[in-house]
């Protein structure tokens, strides 16, 4: 077992599907482990951490709470779980499409985080799953935009999860995604375009560079609507944004795309749900590392024409 196994079998038991944090007490002069907490963490006032200890939100490996007065021991290893503020409800739900000994793929909404950031943690499609399936261990093999609809695929067993996160790295495995984008007469279709991504210095942004190109992606349109196009999207590569970032450097930017080509501010805590982006993970294929079968998987989602 490796030693990130090991850390991942000691791990106490997921609270409302958020884990715990794990912390490794330096060596210091602080007395009480309270002491320590308080100046490690300095946004929860000491009185509250003491609170919060009384009701075992402190705890060792052995999964014992510990007490605000416990003696401050360098090297120990604690584990502590947040007080998590109340978050704005995501008002679209996710779906279970398949479901294994090793994997789950879900079919996520637009506007639902795939994993916790920011402002948002149980209102991310990892911890949705993992409080309804009760699997603690549930682990996404990769991710797509919160703006993004549809296909995300998780490992459930730790030994196992290289294997399957692997292929992605390893670009074993096709994925099909659809978007509503406008249309361009003077565009040959399909086509195959390449660039080259960097970070932008804009936040979230990416941009194009010159450069050897590493992005890659096949644009096929489905069919056409007055000054729009249901296309397919086809990436090679997976670069952050590829596609949002292609289609609009071919001055095609995708419906509802609040990044590309402009970035707008982002929304307060009202969120406008009613203009999705319009991008959906509609496809992915590959050949499951154990059983060696093909599996295939496709979103139940459709896109929404613009009125």
């Amino acid at each position: 077992m490796s030693r990130r196994q090991a850390r991942q079998a000691m791990r106490p038991p997921d609270r409302d599907g958020v884990g715990a944090s794990r912390v490794v007490l330096p060596p210091g002069p602080w007395r009480c482990v309270v002491d320590f907490i308080s100046e490690r963490f300095p946004a929860v006032s000491a009185a509250d951490w003491r609170m919060r200890m009384q009701q075992g939100d402190i705890i060792d490996r052995d999964g014992q709470a510990v007490a605000p007065d416990a003696p401050y021991c360098a090297g120990t290893v604690l584990f502590y779980y947040r007080h998590l503020p109340a978050e704005p409800r995501i008002p679209f739900e996710e779906s279970v499409l398949y479901q294994d000994d090793y994997l789950v793929v879900a079919d996520k909404p637009h506007f639902l985080p795939v994993t916790p950031s920011g402002r948002y943690v149980q209102e991310t499609l990892l911890v949705r799953l993992k409080r309804r399936l009760g699997i603690p261990t549930l682990t996404p093999m990769h991710r797509i935009d919160r703006e993004t609809a549809g296909l995300v695929l998780f490992t459930i067993r730790p030994p196992t999860r290289n294997l399957y996160q692997g292929l992605f790295r390893d670009r074993s495995v096709e994925k099909i995604y659809e978007a509503i984008a406008p249309l361009r007469a003077d565009l040959a279709l399909p086509t195959v375009y390449r660039s080259r991504l960097i970070e932008s210095p804009a936040f979230m942004q990416m941009q194009e560079s010159e450069g050897a190109p590493n992005s890659e992606t096949m644009i096929e349109l489905l069919e056409a609507q007055d000054a729009l196009g249901r296309y397919r999207l086809s990436p090679v590569t997976g670069r952050k944004h590829q596609l949002r970032a292609h289609m609009a450097a071919l001055g095609m930017p995708i419906v509802g795309d609040r990044i590309y080509p402009r970035l707008l501010p982002e929304e307060g805590e009202q969120q406008d749900f009613r203009h999705p982006l319009q991008l959906l993970a509609k496809s992915i294929r590959f050949t499951d590392p154990i059983s060696g079968r093909v599996l295939e998987f496709e979103s139940r989602q459709r896109l929404s024409w613009p009125t």
